[in-house]
């Protein structure tokens, strides 16, 4: 079997033959819980909930377990800071809508994991990231999408972050309303006091349907560590109540050059995101896709958005095209309330052993600050090990 080659003209005919010789059906997997790394998370102190998590590689060897001495940036989305006991929150919680943590290794210990968040002026925590761009209005707010380093850019940390505006005081009562790309140097120590923000092209909005890239990424290059390396980032977008998945692609050096970016239209890499097609649909607004051993990709996410499966689709090329979902893993009995929600599942391959895939889903509460003040160690990522037989 031949090595598909994103870079050809004729990309369409290339992943054709690739899915002639890759099965998209079946894979030989067992699955278990990673108590360990959901243990790392259950905190009383300091940080002790929230959603969001992505892991970043400091190295940018995306594909590579982490040494031992290596740092892994987490990203996390909303996140509760002050002090619980297991039976209840402490007065002087705060949430704020992301933070940070550094993890020095591959294994879940908690003296290597350190939390990070601002202060503002009256010493109260306080986001990391805090939208300050041309189109920002007041009040928004950054929920953040997946990030990379970028080892053509100085190994700056790219980051998506959406801006995010809340119409209504029910428990969904915000939206997305701004596509926005985070910049930070290099050894640039956290909490990040020094970082560029730019307003990007990259949030769709017709007809009632929402969609924005920075979903999940894929590093496509030799640096990162990729198996089969075209040099090219691919960035996976998602739209609309379907959830159906988008995918663009541009070469690191060009990362902040936004007219250069393409969109896979079914058969070609078009510079039109309006011309993007859907590779498959129910996926989740957090994903990830990772190469396997054997040649195939596989997308990691939360079926329908908010069901309460875990699944994959298998892919012939970072682009796809996904067989049908594969279900991993049944969460309801992380579910124990029906107030209690199931969302966001991703993979985390720089923290994988070989041949497994650690993954992580969000739990969380349409009831909040009720369910939080009952089960204070509620709001947090849980983790399984996906092992490939």
């Amino acid at each position: 079997m031949g090595i598909l080659c994103l870079n050809s003209p004729d990309l369409k005919a290339q992943t054709t033959q690739a899915t002639q010789h890759k099965d998209l059906t079946h894979i030989k997997f067992t699955v278990e819980r990673a108590t360990d790394w959901s243990n790392l998370f259950k905190r009383n102190e300091g940080w002790f909930g929230g959603d969001g998590i992505y892991s970043i590689p400091l190295n940018g060897r995306e594909h590579v377990t982490a040494g031992n001495n290596q740092q892994t940036l987490f990203i996390f989305s909303d996140s509760m800071i002050g002090q619980v006991t297991d039976s209840t929150m402490l007065p002087g919680y705060k949430m704020i809508h992301n933070s940070v943590a550094y993890l020095t290794g591959n294994k879940p210990v908690a003296s290597k994991m350190k939390f990070y968040w601002n202060l503002d002026q009256h010493k109260e925590p306080d986001p990391v990231f805090t939208p300050r761009t041309p189109k920002t209005e007041a009040k928004d707010y950054y929920w953040l999408g997946d990030g990379f380093v970028n080892t053509e850019m100085n190994n700056a940390i790219y980051i998506f972050g959406y801006r995010v505006r809340n119409v209504s005081d029910g428990a969904f009562g915000f939206r997305e309303v701004g596509n926005t790309l985070i910049k930070i140097a290099a050894n640039e120590p956290a909490p990040f006091a020094s970082y560029k923000q730019m307003d990007t092209p990259f949030y769709l909005e017709h007809d009632g349907d929402i969609g924005s890239f920075g979903a999940g990424i894929y590093v496509n290059t030799v640096k990162a560590g990729a198996p089969s390396p075209d040099g090219y980032i691919y960035v996976y977008g998602v739209k609309g109540m379907a959830k159906q998945l988008l995918v663009a692609r541009v070469k690191p050096v060009n990362f902040e050059h936004f007219s250069k970016w393409t969109f896979w239209d079914g058969r070609n890499w078009v510079a039109d995101m309006h011309k993007a097609t859907a590779l498959t649909n129910s996926v989740s607004n957090e994903l990830s896709v990772t190469a396997l051993p054997d040649g195939r990709y596989v997308l990691i996410f939360q079926e329908g958005g908010m069901g309460q499966h875990v699944a994959m689709r298998l892919g012939a090329s970072p682009a796809g095209p996904f067989g049908p979902i594969i279900r991993i893993w049944d969460c309801s009995i992380d579910l124990p309330e029906k107030t209690h929600v199931v969302y966001n599942a991703k993979a985390h391959p720089g923290l994988s052993a070989p041949g497994e895939l650690l993954i992580s889903y969000n739990i969380n509460s349409v009831e909040f600050i009720k369910d939080l003040n009952k089960d204070p160690h509620l709001y947090r990522p849980r983790f399984i090990r996906l092992k490939l037989k």
